[in-house]
């Protein structure tokens, strides 16, 4: 018989949350976890179900007043203590819970100032922040919102120290991209073991690398045809106009339905995975393995 996996739950933490959960993050001290929500984050202890302690709560008294929501939540990988969460208006928020048993100061608030030439209709939906992820090292956190990617420093609060646009030439698209609901999509972003590359997903199937160090980027396309075993991935490139070469892609033919919202990183390896739709991708580096 073929091999089958199932999956059946080891326990269930029931009545935390009134909306629908957006992020789950175990803290370092293995012993409890958090989960957000659009209004509140919740703190869990793994060996106790059936209650938890709410950490932050943003729900205005009257909800007509409610101006941002929670996208993203993660505990830092080394200290129990810190933990950071975005929102839908493109700020970061870390939070200590040495400070205050209910985290509604933050420590620190990590926004970019928004440049006026960029100023479009859809300059908000786009600047929500989709996902936050802390580096390895903790020293660096990777946010991602609808057209780029951005590393920030825990030091420096004021502007993010990398920006990488994804899909630059989806910006004359937006009209479009609004009117399907496209422009709501919430991609992730991930980090490499060593914290020197991040990737994050896109439309047509393909997802995007950067490499921190070199400043190189790459769009690669997880399709059938890729995972042939030991099939080799081809850069590919989306041209906006003017001369195309042989493989190109053109940005009109793009299928928006196909798209990567979920992307992993191996801490140690280089294998990634890849969840395009309904399929999973799992590409590992020829270089380390004579399987793919």
């Amino acid at each position: 018989m073929d091999l089958m996996v199932e999956v059946s739950p080891r326990r269930v933490f029931a009545n935390g949350h009134t909306y629908h959960i957006n992020s789950i993050s175990v803290n370092s001290d293995c012993e409890t976890y958090m989960s957000a929500d659009d209004l509140r984050i919740n703190l869990w202890h793994l060996a106790v179900t059936d209650r938890s302690f709410n950490i932050v709560d943003i729900k205005p008294a009257n909800m007509e007043d409610l101006t941002e929501v929670i996208t993203a939540s993660e505990f830092h990988p080394h200290h129990c203590n810190l933990f950071v969460y975005s929102s839908s208006k493109g700020s970061l928020r870390l939070c200590d819970m040495r400070a205050a048993a209910l985290c509604d100061k933050h420590a620190k608030l990590f926004e970019e100032p928004e440049d006026p030439s960029n100023r479009s209709f859809f300059s908000e939906i786009t600047s929500s922040v989709s996902d936050v992820k802390f580096s390895h090292s903790g020293r660096y956190m990777l946010t991602r919102d609808y057209l780029t990617v951005k590393v920030w420093d825990l030091n420096m609060e004021a502007r993010p120290i990398e920006t990488y646009q994804v899909h630059d030439y989806l910006r004359s698209k937006l009209c479009s991209l609004y009117e399907n609901d496209c422009i709501f999509d919430k991609f992730e972003c991930a980090w490499n073991g060593s914290d020197s590359v991040i990737m994050t997903g896109a439309y047509n199937n393909f997802f995007r690398m950067f490499d921190r160090n070199t400043k190189r980027d790459v769009t690669l396309e997880a399709s059938r045809e890729s995972s042939k075993p030991r099939a080799v991935l081809k850069p590919r490139r989306v041209c906006v106009g003017g001369k195309r070469r042989r493989d190109d892609v053109s940005v009109d033919s793009l299928d928006f339905g196909k798209k990567i919202l979920h992307t992993a990183w191996h801490p140690a390896e280089n294998v990634i995975a890849i969840a395009a739709t309904n399929n999973l991708y799992i590409f590992q580096d020829k270089v380390n393995s004579e399987m793919h």
